[in-house]
């Protein structure tokens, strides 16, 4: 099990993240969402180990992470939003020297890289220097980089970014059966139709606090809508998107 306890952050004492606290259990996905400024990514950067918080802890499996992060790391796989990798490294490069960090059998490493490259249709190009990679290639690498071994815990922030339709569809179904083969599993992301699909419980966070900790047919119940979408909306949004839209094209549209 995975549990934040009172987690709070301040930058030059303002909160990033204020009290936040929630449990994760094997099996589960939990979707993590909130508009920009939230504190999402704050809540991920202390959930992987990246961020100290200010107060509060993150415990796994009833220990205590900042005890032994080495430790902790071994057990957790992390997509970042953003793909920062080794340009001049070649795929099939990039994920040995990830293995060996994380010292697993040459033999089992070789043999996990080379099926994660084919089923992520990046056979062709393994022995391609990084720099010519897309971003969405760039993607699938991080991704094989967080299951190569076979970790624990997952924690994916965007992870959809750069992906084609195919790949992100094939990403839908991977997150849901590694689910159900036991892992944990935290999805931080903008596209609540993906989250409303996939997550068994939805954390919706707006200014450094959560607002709503539950499942996603409870929310809509709750809420009296249809959707993830429009519980989002009725949480956080403080604008009417409608007017908002309409006044951006008056604007452009006048002259003068």
């Amino acid at each position: 099990m995975l549990e934040a306890r009172g987690l709070s952050k301040f930058y030059q004492g303002t909160p990033a993240i204020a009290d936040v606290s929630f449990t994760v259990q094997p099996g589960e996905i939990l979707g993590y969402l909130g508009p920009n400024g939230a504190g999402k990514s704050t809540t991920v950067g202390i959930l992987t180990g990246l961020i100290e918080p200010t107060s509060g802890s993150v415990r796994f499996n009833g220990a205590r992470v900042d005890a032994d992060p080495v430790g902790y790391r071994r057990r957790l796989g992390y997509v970042p939003e953003e793909p920062h990798l080794y340009p001049f490294l070649s795929g099939r490069e990039y994920l040995e020297l990830v293995g060996r960090l994380r010292e697993l059998p040459p033999g089992l490493l070789a043999r996990r890289i080379d099926g994660l490259l084919e089923l992520f249709g990046l056979g062709a190009a393994r022995d391609q220097a990084i720099s010519a990679y897309s971003k969405g290639m760039r993607q699938k690498v991080l991704i094989c980089a967080a299951l190569l071994h076979d970790p624990e815990l997952l924690v994916f922030d965007e992870p959809l970014s750069g992906l084609d339709l195919t790949t992100a569809l094939v990403f839908r179904e991977l997150v849901t059966k590694l689910a159900r083969s036991g892992k944990i599993v935290i999805y931080s992301s903008h596209v609540l139709e993906v989250v409303e699909k996939i997550c068994s419980r939805v954390i919706v966070l707006f200014r450094g606090r959560i607002v709503a900790n539950d499942t996603v047919d409870r929310l809509r119940d709750l809420m009296a809508h249809d959707s993830l979408e429009e519980v989002f909306k009725e949480l956080v949004i403080r604008e009417d998107p409608e007017r908002t839209a309409a006044e951006i094209v008056s604007l452009i549209a006048a002259g003068g």
